[in-house]
């Protein structure tokens, strides 16, 4: 197995730890720590280098992971994941690749176990069987069933079972930004789900909402505050975990907005302020 490039495989293995961690700084230092494992590995004995490497980074990002729940919940606001550019979000070549890194499941994804998680993400988005999903994790092959299927009820739940194209969220998005440019409440308020959701995460380092925000009316209240106050013809279409977002500079600082889409309207509004989680964004 000398010849097995580990290079060929970090994409691969970088879009698995960031799904597992929602945060691609996590998922560097974990691909590297797995980099430095397989050069200390006797390859001549490694017969699948896929799996070993899968094994590797799924255990160093469920350590992780384990730890890194106890510092989200120290975190200043709501926690969201880091966002990145669609360059950087590794292989999507199939549904499931696209799905499973897109920004709305990773925020749903925050509501399962560590192993959920794992077990999730390794039969949906690397479509392993359970019986390597159960080495993996250190369980029984039943009890990884079951946490997939937990999982996806979870994570499907009150979720459209249509979801749309990614010209539809576009043009829904590029409506939002029409509205907020020209202060539109009346056009906001047909965009918004009644029962909307908007989370902000400045992580203390820019001013933000401490709470979600939930309900058109509050939310839309919010949206009123930030329209009088600032400036939004700046904003502009990027495109961030596989979907489209849009950016737009408020107060000297840079902030992300992306959405999540149900019956035709904006469920759920994710704002990234915290400059930290902007660098994979690729903004500039």
């Amino acid at each position: 197995m000398r010849g097995v490039d580990f290079e060929d495989y970090r994409p691969m293995l970088l879009g698995l730890a960031y799904r597992l961690l929602g945060s691609m700084w996590d998922a560097e230092d974990v691909v590297q720590e797995a980099w430095l494992r397989w050069q200390g590995t006797d390859r001549d004995t490694v017969r699948e280098p896929r799996a070993f490497l899968l094994t590797v980074v799924s255990r160093l990002a469920l350590d992780q992971l384990r730890s890194a729940r106890v510092k989200r919940e120290a975190y200043t606001g709501p926690w969201l994941p880091e966002p990145v550019a669609t360059s950087e979000a590794g292989p999507l070549d199939t549904a499931e690749l696209r799905d499973t890194v897109s920004y709305a499941t990773l925020h749903m994804m925050e509501r399962l176990s560590p192993p959920e998680r794992a077990v999730f993400v390794l039969r949906e988005a690397f479509e392993l069987p359970y019986d390597q999903i159960a080495e993996i994790v250190g369980l029984s092959v039943a009890n990884a069933r079951q946490l997939h299927h937990r999982a996806e009820t979870r994570l499907t739940r009150g979720r459209d079972r249509f979801r749309p194209s990614s010209e539809e969220h576009a043009a829904l998005l590029a409506s939002f930004m029409r509205a907020a440019e020209g202060g539109d409440l009346s056009a906001l308020t047909d965009l918004l789900h009644e029962d909307v959701v908007a989370y902000n995460d400045g992580g203390g380092k820019v001013r933000a909402a401490l709470r979600p925000i939930f309900g058109r009316r509050k939310v839309l209240a919010f949206l009123g505050g930030l329209l009088a106050r600032y400036d939004f013809s700046g904003a502009r279409l990027v495109e961030i975990n596989g979907g489209p977002a849009f950016a737009v500079r408020l107060g000297g600082f840079t902030q992300l907005v992306l959405v999540d889409i149900e019956d035709g309207r904006i469920k759920e509004l994710y704002g990234v302020l915290n400059p930290d989680k902007l660098a994979h964004a690729r903004l500039d």
